[in-house]
């Protein structure tokens, strides 16, 4: 019997806690959080690695997060609308063209924003929201999510957006500029989803 069934020293693995790898990545996260967190993947590699030693061991916890970005207050919204469409790239891509459009009605300075041109920019940003069936709650101080220097100039992007002559040049820079930041968090970063249970 023994040499028809084999039986093998197996190590206890850590539970796998990949929700979805694509288009973003997101994980359960093993500790108490209340807002999605966003790690570098090569900081997240290290820490999947670490956690897999430590679950061997029989220790369930990290000792300590990687250098993250919390994304809390209007960030926390923009996370929640994304993680909606995870397995729909297409409507991923849309959610955070329109995170685009509401942060250059928030926190840019254009004067095309000045006239009454803005009233167009309302209309497609309502639009949106109702197409994709998502709100925001709360402060919408910072909508788009964080980005490490190495990866983006955001000072580049808000000055192209500063310099928009027109309303159809400016949806062109917010469209522009929100796939090519959609590409570098798609490849670059891990989101771990809020645990509130630990």
């Amino acid at each position: 019997m023994a040499d028809i069934i084999q039986f093998h020293d197996r190590q206890r693995a850590a539970p796998d806690d990949l929700i979805c790898a694509k288009p973003f990545e997101f994980r359960r996260s093993n500790w108490v959080s209340a807002h999605f967190v966003q790690v570098l993947k090569s900081l997240s590699d290290k820490m999947q690695a670490e956690r897999e030693v430590r679950y061997r061991n029989g220790k369930k916890r990290l000792a300590q997060l990687p250098p993250h970005f919390t994304l809390g207050g209007g960030l926390s919204q923009t996370m929640r609308c994304l993680y909606i469409y995870r397995e729909d790239e297409a409507r991923m891509r849309e959610v955070y063209y329109l995170v685009g459009l509401m942060d250059c009605m928030i926190n840019q300075v254009n004067p095309v924003l000045r006239t009454d041109l803005l009233r167009d920019m309302y209309k497609k940003v309502f639009h949106l929201k109702q197409k994709l069936e998502i709100r925001w709650y709360g402060p919408l101080d910072q909508v788009l999510l964080p980005i490490d220097s190495q990866f983006h100039n955001e000072q580049e992007y808000r000055s192209a957006l500063n310099r928009a002559v027109s309303m159809k040049k400016l949806y062109e820079v917010i469209k522009t500029g929100t796939e090519d930041m959609f590409d570098i968090l798609s490849l670059e970063y891990v989101f771990y989803c809020p645990n509130t249970g630990g």
